[in-house]
Formats: structure tokens, sequence, C-alpha cells
């Protein structure tokens, strides 16, 4: 096999299916906020092209990556053949801001398309597209935050890929505990500050692709609180520079080194060091009225970059299934199942095998619900936007289910793509362990994505501690309302009534299971919430994928009832009939499952002794 061998493969009209007939993107593009600057025929002019950009560019260079990895020498961080190249060519392409606002550079498109953007880009080389969605993300925070002086210094260069650019939250000694940090921001006369201190995980920590990084730093300032109330975040470039952008030298940032992972070689993560000879300078996001404001800044960044994980993992377990399916087309072993005694049956497509067939559905029903569940939030952000710009529609309910579903996307999505580039694997049976297919890339990729951004504990705890009360729980009741109104409005329908009544159940099952954590909270006792948090946030998750999967059958089969005879996409709106049915009729029903263990309330985890766990 050569070494540059492309696997990326996407699915297109899915795509276009669900943006543009599940979420209105038409309708989106119509209002004030994006037609200006966007129309369909545009929108699909940039989904072709980043699919396009994806495959040609990407997809070669993704195996390249994990094989030759990156190099530290001589200090500096060496990334794979090609990656510098890519750099050049995305941003040239526009690819890294199509929802960047036009007043620095960005295409001003609606979150949606950018979704789908991100999800090409992903699929083709998840490891490269980390290093300039990292640069996109730290300079969103420089935009919402900073002074008008750093967004005319940072941005352009960032968003044009002059400039690369960091978020740094993690110590060796702190993990997930942020509030530990022990990084220092000492100030100075002239209103900068000495940063000292070490973070780790940093992915894309030190690159060549750029002439600068710019890493954003949280720090604890003299005097400033313990905890994550007493951290600031600090603008920390990699090399000085005056006003103008010219580099003016080294700022004292360094790699201590490079990790050695299971996955993602091509992305850099760096143990960083700042201030090791006490000359590394950093100034406040936002000017003085910063300190302090870390966390609340550093936020923005967080959320956004969950979301991020998981369309990293939809783009990663997508080509997975795809690949997988490829292959199961074109395998033949074994006589069919009906000719199993006669060993002069011609071998069949392994696809023709009733365990295959099972496998594949599976895959393409997650791949497809969480595809659908991604959408949706960023279809609510578009809605928000549109709602606090142009005064069309509820911005409130709109941020409700951005808050609800940001832990769900990122922790759903993470874990699945990991158990989907696992079935996908064993879709190819023996040759799916091997490099020659690349599925097991994908999968070694994936689990980190269950790990950073928050692991996905973190998350479960952060929707049930957070979200389900905010507002009083108005947001879990407009969500809860939705699917119910579905329900409502389909339980009859000639075809999908008993699925419907299967996915009644479980929202029903879901709405016992918050009461019963809400008992626990206010009952004191709160160490059962942890102990099924995790089990609550997939409630939730395939709740919804099983609402939304429903949604596109209904919609699917009226949509195919219009078309001629032996129109191309009869056998597209099909497949949505059957993933929604296979999705009703397996997993859906675990909610239900799941509750149950939910008032069984076992506590063997939390009672059994330490020294019960192992003799050694």
């Amino acid at each position: 096999m050569s070494q540059n061998q492309n696997f990326f493969v996407a699915d297109l009209r899915e795509i276009q299916f669900v943006l543009f007939e599940q979420f209105g993107m038409a309708e989106l593009l119509s209002s004030k906020l994006y037609s200006k600057s966007f129309d369909e025929s545009g929108a699909r002019m940039v989904l072709s092209e980043a699919h396009k950009f994806a495959s040609e560019v990407l997809g070669p260079l993704n195996s390249v990556g994990d094989r030759t990895g990156c190099k530290l020498e001589n200090g500096a961080v060496q990334t794979p053949p090609g990656f510098k190249d890519a750099w050049g060519k995305i941003f040239e392409a526009g690819l890294r801001t199509t929802s960047t606002s036009p007043e620095w550079g960005g295409m001003g498109a609606p979150k949606l398309l950018a979704v789908a953007v991100e999800e090409f880009l992903c699929g083709g080389n998840v490891a490269f597209n980390m290093y300039p969605g990292l640069a996109m993300g730290a300079a969103e925070v420089i935009e919402q935050f900073g002074t008008h002086e750093q967004k005319e210094r940072y941005l352009h260069r960032m968003h044009s890929g002059q400039w690369g650019g960091t978020m740094c939250l993690t110590e060796p000694h702190a993990g997930s505990d942020v509030g530990s940090a022990r990084t220092k921001a000492v100030k100075q006369a002239d209103g900068t500050y000495l940063i000292s201190g070490t973070k780790m995980f940093i992915s894309g920590g030190d690159h060549d692709m750029a002439e600068n990084i710019i890493h954003l730093v949280l720090a604890r300032t003299e005097g400033a609180p313990l905890g994550t109330k007493g951290l600031s975040l600090f603008i920390v470039p990699k090399m000085r520079s005056d006003a103008e952008g010219k580099i003016l030298g080294q700022n004292d940032v360094s790699v201590g080194r490079i990790e050695h992972k299971m996955g993602l070689n091509g992305n850099a993560t760096c143990v960083m060091n700042y201030g090791e000879n006490g000359g590394c300078q950093g100034e406040l996001v936002g000017g003085a009225a910063g300190e302090g404001q870390g966390m609340r800044q550093m936020f923005l960044l967080m959320n956004a970059a969950r979301i991020a994980v998981g369309v990293q993992s939809l783009g990663v377990a997508s080509v997975a299934y795809l690949n997988a399916l490829r292959y199961a087309r074109e395998r033949k072993q074994g006589p069919s199942v009906k000719h199993f005694k006669d060993p002069t049956a011609p071998r069949v497509p392994i696809i023709e095998h009733a365990d295959v067939r099972r496998m594949l559905l599976d895959m393409k029903a997650r791949v497809e619900g969480i595809r659908a569940l991604i959408c949706k939030l960023a279809s609510h952000r578009d809605r928000y936007d549109i709602a606090t710009t142009d005064g069309v529609g509820d911005a409130n309910y709109h941020l409700g289910q951005i808050e609800l579903l940001t832990p769900v996307v990122k922790a759903y999505g993470s874990d699945q793509a990991f158990r989907i580039c696992e079935t996908a694997i064993q879709t190819l049976g023996g040759v799916g362990y091997t490099a020659d297919y690349g599925i097991e890339q994908y999968c070694r990729d994936s689990k980190v994505f269950s790990i950073y951004e928050g692991t996905n504990h973190i998350q479960a705890m952060d929707l049930i501690g957070r979200k389900l009360s905010m507002q009083n729980g108005a947001f879990a009741q407009a969500f809860q309302k939705d699917v119910n109104t579905f329900i409502e409005k389909h339980k009859d329908h000639k075809v999908y009534g008993a699925a419907v009544a299967t996915l009644a159940k479980a929202a029903a099952a879901l709405q016992n299971a918050t009461m019963k954590l809400m008992q626990w909270f206010f009952s004191g006792q709160l160490e059962m919430v942890p102990l099924y948090s995790t089990r609550y946030l997939e409630m939730l998750a395939e709740t919804t994928l099983g609402w939304l999967l429903l949604e596109q059958a209904v919609l699917a089969e009226s949509k195919r009832a219009e078309l001629p005879e032996g129109h191309a996409d009869h056998a597209f709106y099909q497949g949505k009939h059957y993933i929604a049915l296979y999705f009703a009729g397996n997993i859906l029903p675990s909610v239900v499952d799941k509750a149950e263990l939910l008032n069984i309330a076992d506590r063997s985890a939390l009672e059994i002794p330490d020294a019960c766990f192992a003799t050694v």
C-alpha cells in the first residue's frame, strides 16, 4: 500500500438532505443576517469545494501524518510532509473562515454550513485540521473579548493563516482540575505581564506552518484568589511583534516535549514552557477589564471546542462507516445462508450476510443520527443569531437548546465514534485490523475524542449539574415539549405510528429519569448523581436521535411520493425509512432500560472497598 493512499469518502447527498431539507438552510440564507453575503447556490458551491479539498488535498495526507508523525528538532516541531502546503491551501480556499465575520475576512456563512464543511475537513484529515481549527477558535475569543487594538493586531493575521493559535489550560499536576492552575502572571510597568509556568496536552502547541503562534494561556495574577475565579486569560505569542505585525524575536516560549500517542500522530501534542528564562510577555485578553475573567472568556472557546469534537467524531465515524460499506460491497466470501450446505454455491459479497447487514445499518443509523443532532445544534445557533440581530424568533429558546445539546454532541458523538470505528473494523474482519484499509487509524484517532475538551463524564455532569436546571428547568422543558409535539402529531402515522409509540416510551422514561436525578439532588444523595450521569446523557442523546431520525423518515416519505418512477433519490429516501425503524426497534428501547437502572439505584460501585478491586 502506498503511504499516501486516500481513504476519504463522504455522502454529499446525505449532507445536503440534512442541511437543506431537514433544517431549512434556504430559510436561514433568506434572513437579513445572511442574505447579503450568501445564497443557496453559494452554499452548495462551498460544500462542493470543501468535499473536493478534503478528497484531493487532505485525504492523501492522512496516512502520511499517521505514519510519519511530528518531530521535535532543535526545540521546534516539524509537521509531516505536505502539511505546510495544505495549511497554505486551506486558508487560500477560505475553508477555515466559512462562518467568520466578513469584517475580519470571513465568508459570514451560517454555522449550519460551517459544520458540514468541518465534517469534510475532519473526515479528510482530522489531525491536520486541528491546527487551523484551534487557530480559528483562539481568534474567535479575541474577536469576542479583545480590545480594538488586539483585534486589529491579531485577527486578520490569524484568519489568513499567517499566524496560528492554541488554547492552553491543562497543567501537569492538575489535569481537568483547571482551578488548580499554577501558571503565574506578573504585571509590568508597561501594562504587559511576565508569564511563567507549564502547560501540557496542548494540541498544535508548536508547528512549522505559520510564522507565529498565538497562545491563549490561563494564568493567575499576583494576589488573585484560588480556584477558577482567580484565573485570567492572556495572549502569549510564540514570537514578539510590533503593532504592525513585524516579527521582533523569540518570546521565551518553548516546547518541552511532544507526546507519543495512540493516534492523531499528525498533530503535535506538546508540553509548553512559558518564561523559563524570565522573558515571556503576555497581555490580558480585553485589557485591564479582563483580569479575573479568564474562565468566562475561555468558556467561549471551550464550548466551541466541545462542539468541534462532536464534528470531528462525526467526520471520522462517517468515513469509517463508508469505507466498511465499500469493502462489504466488493469483498466476496462464503455462500448465501440459503445455500450454506452447498459447496458449489457461488461466493457472495459479504453485504449479503445478515450480521454484516446489521452492522452496516447500525453504523448508518448512528452516523446519520449524530449528523442530525449536530446540525440541529448548529441550526439553533444560527436562529439565535438571527433572533438577536434581526429580531426574528425566540432567542432565549434557541440559546437554551444550544446549552442543553452541547455536552450531548460532544460526549455521545465521541463515544459513538470509537464504537462505530470498532464496528467498521469488525465488518472487514481480519483485514480491518491491518493498516491496508485505513479504518484502524480512524479507530485510534477517535479514542481521544471522549477524553479531551473535558472528559465525557465531565460533559454528563455539566448536563445534569448545570444545563437541566438553567432558568428553573425551562430549557429542558422546552426540549421535552418539542419531542412531545412531534409524538402527538405523528402518533397515528400509517407507517411510523408504532415507532413513534416507542419514541413516546423513551421520552416518558427520560422525563422520569430527570425527576429521579432531581430527587437525589434534593434528598442529599448527591453521590448517586455522578454514578448515573453518563447513562442519563446517553438516554437524552438516544431519545433525540430517535426523534430526529423519525423526523427524517416522515419527511423522506413525503419527498419520495413526489418523485417520478426511476428517480435516483428513491433509494436515498428509502434508506431513511429503514434507519428510523432500526433505531426505534433496536436502540430506543434501551432508554427505557437505562431508566429502570436508575430506579434500581444499585450502589455497588460506591460501596465496594478499595481493597476488593484486586489483591495485587
